[in-house]
């Protein structure tokens, strides 16, 4: 790995991004936090600042493009042929909640600054690139409105069951975990029973289907 000071303001943004996220839970998404993510990997404040030039929305998809890095790297090709393709997005999503647990205060104030107006547009199409990066690794190829339904929708469930992990006290999040599981297993009952009754001597049961639907809950 590179010393920190030989890094590019793009490299050194990702590198600050999670303490960035830590110091947030205090200071907000602001220059204060920014500054003490600087002062705790040794690099000139200055310089920190001049890798968050957008601010705070700059500072949250810096964040949030850490954590698509890091799950990217946890779960390679050969990792994810191996698991069930039900498992695929419920795991890619649970990694993603592991991976911020303990960072609920700073996700809050960022949903906050997310929903003004201004910012709906730029929180948006950030939500939209991770929910399509979830599907590019669980190994989706598909290329009609499907690619684009799918990607809504994973976007939509999964920023659900982040405003149940930010207030979720349970041990282990078992919560936000049942949360997840109650809607996967929602589309799961609904595309069965869709699948029995339209088109029953054609349609089976699929389960590409049932991840491109994932916003059905289960009551």
């Amino acid at each position: 790995m590179s010393d920190i000071g030989d890094l590019t303001l793009d490299e050194l943004r990702l590198t600050l991004a999670p303490a960035v996220a830590d110091s947030a839970v205090f200071d907000g998404w602001s220059e204060g936090a920014i500054i003490a993510a600087a002062e705790m990997a040794g690099v000139d404040a200055d310089v920190a600042k001049l890798a968050f030039p957008g601010g705070a929305m700059d500072m949250i998809a810096a964040w949030i493009e850490a954590v698509d890095a890091k799950m990217v790297e946890a779960f390679p090709a050969d990792k994810v042929a191996e698991m069930p393709i039900r498992e695929r997005i419920r795991s890619l999503v649970q990694f993603r909640l592991d991976a911020i647990a303990g960072q609920e205060e700073a996700l809050k104030r960022a949903t906050a600054i997310m929903a003004m107006p201004q910012n709906v547009p730029a929180s948006l199409k950030r939500s939209w690139q991770s929910a399509d990066l979830m599907w590019r690794l669980a190994g989706d190829t598909a290329t009609d409105y499907n690619h684009y339904t799918k990607r809504t929708i994973l976007s939509g469930i999964y920023s659900a069951t982040l405003a149940v992990f930010a207030d979720d006290a349970s041990e282990n999040k078992q919560k936000t975990r049942e949360f997840l599981d109650r809607r996967i297993e929602g589309v799961m009952k609904f595309e069965k029973t869709k699948a029995k009754w339209l088109n029953s001597d054609r349609e089976t049961f699929s389960v590409s289907r049932f991840l491109g639907r994932l916003r059905y809950p289960s009551k």
